[in-house]
């Protein structure tokens, strides 16, 4: 969930100067910064798998994955994907990556929007980029996006379904990023399980 902070424009310099002494985290989406806010916790369960996941099968490669503590920087906008991995060499001291090869966003309601149409848009302006993955929290579900020619061309993943991910020379079944959730529980009205 993201919430807008209404300020002068600023641009990627002033921002990453202005956002170091921010306590909370903020995105810049070209013009401002973006405040990031809480998910759920089937979204922190899925984004842990999913680092988990990569990591295991990249272990020993000139790649590693990183989740949303780490920013990367993409058509002059800072964006703190959900995961994202990169295969060029660590730089311990930073902060931001300008070089990921395979994107991934956890869908929810509130950051959809901005996931399909103007990340999408971003992602397609980072040349490192070859992969776009959108997977949703509310079912065992993805959007694999690879860079084709002029676009993106899109693979719709379910259950049972096998993620490739040739950029890195790995696969990853779907339905381990939803270890530890309950399909059936995925699927039942927001405020259901709080009893509400």
């Amino acid at each position: 969930m993201s919430l807008a902070h209404s300020t002068a424009p600023m641009t990627v310099e002033e921002f990453l100067s202005w956002e170091e002494t921010q306590e909370l985290r903020w995105e810049f989406d070209g013009f401002a910064p973006v405040a990031m806010t809480g998910g759920t916790e089937a979204r922190e369960i899925i984004q842990n798998n999913l680092v988990a996941a990569l990591n295991a099968r990249l272990r020993g490669t000139p790649c590693r994955a990183y989740g949303s503590n780490l920013k990367i920087r993409v058509a002059d906008r800072i964006r703190y994907p959900d995961a994202f991995v990169v295969c060029s060499p660590v730089v311990p001291r930073g902060t931001v990556r300008d070089d990921p090869v395979v994107v991934f966003e956890v869908l929810s309601p509130s950051t959809a929007r901005t996931d399909r149409v103007e990340k999408m848009h971003e992602y397609w302006e980072t040349p490192s980029i070859q992969r776009y993955v959108l997977i949703e929290q509310d079912a065992v579900s993805a959007m694999a996006f690879v860079r084709e020619g002029g676009g993106w061309s899109g693979r719709v993943l379910w259950s049972g379904s096998v993620l490739a991910l040739p950029e890195t020379g790995t696969e990853l079944p779907l339905d381990e990023l939803y270890v530890g959730l309950d399909p059936a529980a995925l699927r039942e009205p927001l405020g259901a399980a709080a009893g509400g």
